[in-house]
């Protein structure tokens, strides 16, 4: 090879490492962007159906868009109306009952009770550099600081939370009206003799995509209306904060109701407002009806949304959560379920033609 072909393939080769990192890094710095977009993509898919079966009962496209977004804001507005007056209450009551819990702890010894639990340990010497630590920590000016900087982040987090919220709801709605319009411009950029193949393939996913979110919601939906029932009946702590705290996680598949249903549990274990027996109570229920989600709810709901192997919900489920977090875990089953498609209706047949 020559000197000048080497540099030549030399620069280019560098050139493309550099832009490849420069491709990584901004995709890096936008991934808080990438992330609104795809939740808002994610949610407009999930209106797709409604708009769908409003247009095939006559109404035009913008009509049918209009009606399903001046519900869906009317139904959140409702939710909201109803359920935050009930939630600021029972949390004003739990924050009016955080002395009477105060006192309930401190009616027990606690350090003669981990003595006799843990002999081997010496408690006191640890109860006494505990609290020296505290005193320290609350008398130092540099650790005040690092405390006060600490409610600092808390607050600009929970100013980004409803600052992500607006610009989801945004785009969800900007999704929603250009939907069309974007898979048009996309069908355009495929050669003519693959467009009709592909616009199919895009119609199955974006409605299977679409039929999963609203499966999920329901699903989430149940639990939360169920969870508020029950709670009610067994008298739990802040039934209603608990059966919104339900439907929030049952909104993530696979570990979602599991990890709502232990954070409910443990709360009907606050003393002075729960008791071990509303807890155990409360344990059997969620077994009971997670049992009944995974073998009745889910496939009845769910069945004619995904079809995905049982094995490959979990695998995709753990992948995408590891990989984008919530979001992966959202995306990570419908996901699948596209692949899933494109091996069947596309590589499968190309394999068999040879």
């Amino acid at each position: 090879m020559r000197i000048q072909n080497a540099f030549r393939l030399a620069l280019v080769g560098t050139l493309g490492v550099g832009a490849g990192l420069l491709i990584l890094s901004a995709v890096a710095s936008l991934s808080t962007i990438l992330t609104y977009v795809g939740v808002a993509l994610f949610l407009a898919l999930g209106l797709e159906p409604a708009i769908s079966g409003l247009e095939r009962r006559g109404l035009p496209r913008w009509a049918a868009i209009l009606l399903v977004v001046l519900g869906v804001a009317a139904l959140v507005a409702a939710l909201l109306l109803t359920v935050i007056p009930i939630i600021v209450e029972q949390v004003g009551e739990l924050i009016a009952l955080i002395p009477v819990i105060i006192a309930q702890l401190n009616r027990v010894d606690w350090i003669e009770w981990l003595q006799e639990q843990f002999p081997l340990l010496k408690i006191d010497e640890i109860s006494e550099q505990a609290a020296a630590a505290l005193t320290d920590f609350f008398t130092n000016p540099d650790k005040l600081s690092e405390l006060l900087g600490g409610v600092w982040q808390v607050a600009l987090a929970i100013g980004s939370g409803v600052f992500a919220v607006i610009v989801v709801a945004v785009l969800t709605v900007y999704f929603t009206a250009s939907l069309d319009a974007m898979k048009r411009a996309t069908y355009q950029l495929v050669p003519a003799s693959r467009r009709a193949r592909f616009a199919d393939l895009t119609e199955q996913i974006t409605q299977s995509v679409g039929r999963y979110v609203i499966g999920q919601v329901s699903l989430a939906a149940v639990n939360g209306v169920l969870s508020f029932a029950f709670l009610s009946i067994i008298q739990a702590p802040f039934p209603a904060v608990l059966a919104f705290v339900a439907f929030l996680f049952s909104l993530v598949p696979l570990v979602g109701t599991l990890t709502g249903s232990i954070i409910i549990v443990l709360a009907c274990l606050i003393p002075g407002v729960g008791s071990p027996l509303t807890a155990l109570v409360a344990a059997i229920y969620y077994l009971v009806y997670m049992q009944i989600e995974a073998y009745v709810l889910a496939p009845r709901i769910m069945s004619r949304a995904v079809r995905v192997p049982g094995a490959l919900v979990v695998v995709a489920a753990l992948a995408g959560g590891a990989l984008l977090g919530i979001l992966g875990a959202l995306v990570a089953i419908p996901t699948a379920a596209a692949i899933l498609l494109i091996i069947k209706q596309v590589v499968i047949p190309r394999q068999n033609e040879r």
